[in-house]
């Protein structure tokens, strides 16, 4: 059953999902790796439908798939699918650039974070409302952190009381990211990260453990293992 975007909603989300996902080793683009027998992209768009203030969903898709990623998500959502570039940033633009006008709060989502769950979504865009210019969910960092040098020898260990884990969405008022994307120098991996060098503040929210991202065959198989559990 095909989910109906709110018509009223104020909220656009941008998926770039050209990547090739090296690390998950040799195959399809990694948006397009299945999960559960369907690709990561259906899994997440689903998700992102499913968030009730999402107007308009935008997909950068690889550019020689977008007629196969329009009709694979035909089903799921209606979503607008645009080529994407080589690299992420050159995808959030042109998925940005397709945005109609209306929706204010511009959120970026990775596709890879395919079990992410609506209330995040709206966690993020709610955030963004109460006029955060830019926002991000984030989780404690748990594990012990050393510095080391070139030859791995550890410098010291690193305070984790101030860091944090970074997800996805990341949320923006559309201002924002558009003078972001137009002043953008050198690419970056995270969107985040180009407002910050406006001299942005950027906020954090809590994240979800839901929204891990797909990178390896082990977290594939988390995956697989989370959705069996009603994830």
């Amino acid at each position: 059953m095909t989910a109906q975007l709110n018509p009223r909603g104020d909220v656009a989300v941008l998926v770039p999902a050209a990547g090739a996902g090296v690390r998950l080793g040799p195959g399809a683009p990694k948006a397009l790796r299945l999960l559960a027998g369907e690709p990561l992209l259906v899994h997440a768009v689903r998700r992102i439908a499913a968030a009730p203030s999402v107007h308009t969903i935008v997909v950068a898709a690889p550019a020689t798939e977008v007629e196969a990623v329009r009709a694979m998500l035909a089903p799921v959502a209606p979503v607008t699918v645009v080529p994407g570039g080589a690299e992420r940033q050159a995808s959030v633009a042109a998925a940005l650039a397709a945005v109609p006008a209306g929706p204010e709060i511009v959120l970026v989502h990775d596709a890879a974070r395919a079990l992410t769950p609506p209330h995040l979504v709206e966690s993020v865009a709610a955030a963004v409302r109460d006029g955060h210019d830019a926002v991000i969910p984030v989780l404690p960092v748990v594990d012990t952190i050393k510095e080391v040098d070139a030859t791995e020898r550890v410098l010291g260990t690193v305070d984790r009381s101030a860091l944090r884990a970074v997800q996805t969405p990341q949320g923006f008022r559309r201002s924002v990211l558009v003078a972001a994307h137009r002043s953008a120098g050198d690419a970056l991996t995270d969107d985040a990260g180009l407002v910050e060098k406006q001299g942005i503040a950027v906020t954090c929210v809590p994240g979800s453990e839901l929204a891990l991202k797909i990178t390896r065959p082990f977290d594939l198989a988390l995956a697989e293992h989370l959705l069996t559990t009603g994830a």
